[in-house]
């Protein structure tokens, strides 16, 4: 009977362990989608994306070397933000805080073999688990386009697992 009553213990245990890495969880993927909102939003109300050569626009604002729009997400919701531009079958970072040693990691591509890239290819948004610089981020990535439909960069939001 004490054995039983120990199971029922430990179980119950488990479960709110449980419950709480899923209540972490949802924390974290509510924060994601919160600073894309943000992000998405930010970079919109300089007017409209377009590309040029190697170069993000929005508006009349030329967004590559430009960390205005990343640096306030994070001064705003923490972690990182990037601004990629579709390059051929890639995308580049031209606007970024994530740091690769002491510089931005901008002219670094996105991971060519990762989820992120196959889903924004598509023109469909990616949320999830990835490795950036060989270091795990809770993510978020959603394709930038034209007013045409056309994907011609990425938006991406990210926090360090720690």
């Amino acid at each position: 009977m004490k054995l039983l009553s120990s199971l029922k213990i430990s179980l119950a245990v488990v479960g709110l362990m449980l419950g709480a890495v899923t209540f972490t969880a949802n924390a974290q993927s509510d924060k994601v989608k919160t600073s894309m909102q943000a992000l998405v939003a930010e970079a919109n109300k300089l007017g409209a994306p377009r590309a040029d050569g190697d170069n993000l626009y929005f508006g009349t604002t030329k967004i590559n070397g430009d960390y205005t729009v990343v640096d306030s997400i994070k001064a705003k919701h923490g972690g990182t933000a990037t601004l990629f531009i579709k390059k051929g079958n890639s995308f580049i970072r031209v606007s970024t805080n994530v740091m690769k040693g002491a510089e931005r990691a901008v002219g670094t591509p996105l991971d060519p073999n990762g989820p992120a890239i196959a889903a924004n290819r598509q023109g469909n948004a990616y949320y999830g688990i990835v490795d950036i610089l060989g270091k795990l981020f809770d993510t978020g990535y959603e394709p930038i386009k034209t007013a045409k439909g056309e994907v011609i960069g990425i938006y991406y939001v990210g926090y360090l697992m720690e």
